[in-house]
């Protein structure tokens, strides 16, 4: 299994080039930041790099905009000791992009990562560190929520990432449109369906989301798969079939669905298909509460009219936390924990919650008043619901089984595969790669 996966990794050197010679601004970062080297500068001060999935010099993202606070204040406190160098670029190229960078063996330093078997990519062949002693210090693993939030990060015993927020996958909606429409927030699946046959004939688009960006669309369908009882770790043993009829009845659901997505979103990346919602073109926008920063970021009128509710017909919902690991190969180890603590510190996290409208992971108190409105509604939803589960394609044996369950339901939106056929299609894989 590690050599499987470390060639994986390693296959990402082909796409190397993508690293330099691009034009725009995200690129250009990554081009000038793209080597970690001999990270010592000449006046003796630690030098690290950091990787992100966002272009602090063009994102109206709020937390993305408190990240860069952080390196800031980070920097400017450790000034003649430590400086981070933030190497960023979009989350559509991240993920290839630093896996180049670990196959040319200049992994950058602290990397952002998502829980699951996409950092296990990273720890099963050594490419990740464990921080089990670092967060053993000064009572740093104890100013977290609880144990629990290293649940997805921790291997045989060892923490390999550090959880910066808790984040749900709900759907906002345009309370506007819904009372111009008569809509009632849907309950259940028929409610959905109801509702969304409303808004469409009062004139709206009734929902906006990126096929384009196939996790979008996944997200959907694993609610989906959700609602028809589908068991992962009995199709991860062979103790289930994907061909059961819970996968294809998942699927014709999201076919029933899809009849009310935007015209354009099969191309429409997920910064669009979010830009749809709070420029006021859709309805209802299907997607995670770390949207929250980007929405009101970008349009700060909308908040008054923005509302949130639980994927209606599912007891459980879907959340994950962005997270950051520490390369194994670092020369300076103490530097990454100390630039790491910083995310989890008073300041971060009530910036987290007070500005960002994410779930803090740390025992901060922060004052709900301030908080975007959308963050009360958020932990009305958690409050609600009996339990979560995590995205479909990070709770799968591996991130190959993961895209390929996202490939095979964008085909199935696109109408170039059938349910039935989806069905076969994902027995055949796990048959094949899985058990």
């Amino acid at each position: 299994m590690k050599k499987k996966l470390m060639a994986l990794i390693l296959s990402a050197a082909m796409s190397a080039t993508l690293l330099t010679g691009c034009g725009g601004g995200a690129n250009d970062d990554v081009s000038q930041n793209d080597a970690t080297g001999d990270n010592a500068a000449d006046d003796g001060v630690q030098e690290i790099k950091w990787m992100f999935w966002d272009d602090f010099n063009a994102t109206e993202d709020l937390i993305s905009k408190g990240y860069a606070d952080t390196i800031e204040r980070f920097n400017k406190d450790y000034e003649g000791k430590y400086h981070v160098t933030p190497i960023t670029t979009n989350l559509e190229e991240y993920y290839p992009k630093l896996n180049a960078l670990v196959a040319s063996e200049e992994t950058p330093d602290v990397f952002i990562v998502s829980p699951g078997p996409n950092l296990t990519t990273y720890v099963d062949p050594g490419v990740a560190a464990p921080l089990d002693d670092y967060l053993a210090k000064d009572g740093w693993k104890d100013s977290f929520t609880s144990d629990a939030v290293f649940s997805q990060m921790t291997y045989d015993g060892k923490i390999y990432a550090v959880p910066l927020n808790t984040a749900a996958a709900c759907a906002f909606y345009n309370t506007e449109m819904f009372e111009n429409a008569g809509v009632e927030v849907p309950k259940t699946w028929d409610d959905m369906l109801e509702a969304c046959k409303k808004l469409e004939a009062a004139g709206y688009t009734p929902v906006t989301i990126s096929a384009g960006t196939a996790w979008c669309l996944s997200m959907v369908a694993g609610y989906l798969c959700e609602m028809e009882g589908v068991d992962l770790a009995a199709l991860a043993d062979g103790s289930a079939s994907w061909e059961d009829g819970k996968l294809e009845s998942a699927a014709t659901k999201l076919t029933e669905l899809s009849k009310y997505f935007q015209k354009t979103a099969a191309g429409d990346t997920n910064d669009v298909a979010t830009a749809n919602f709070y420029n006021e073109e859709a309805a209802i926008l299907i997607q995670g509460s770390w949207a929250i920063a980007q929405i009101n970021g970008s349009n700060p009128d909308f908040e008054s009219k923005c509302g949130v509710f639980q994927f209606p017909g599912v007891e459980r919902i879907i959340a994950k936390s962005d997270s950051l690991a520490m390369s194994a190969t670092t020369k300076y180890p103490e530097a990454c924990a100390a630039f790491m603590k910083y995310f989890t510190d008073e300041t971060a996290q009530k910036y987290t919650a007070e500005v960002g409208g994410k779930i803090p992971v740390t025992n901060v108190e922060y004052d709900a008043s301030v908080a975007p409105a959308q963050l009360s509604y958020v932990m009305d939803v958690f409050g609600n619901a009996k339990g979560t589960l995590g995205f479909y394609n990070e709770s799968m044996p591996t991130t190959e089984a993961g895209a390929h369950f996202d490939d095979t339901m964008v085909s199935v939106f696109l109408g170039d595969m059938t349910p039935a056929e989806a069905a076969k299609d994902m027995e055949d894989f796990y048959s094949a790669n899985c058990r």
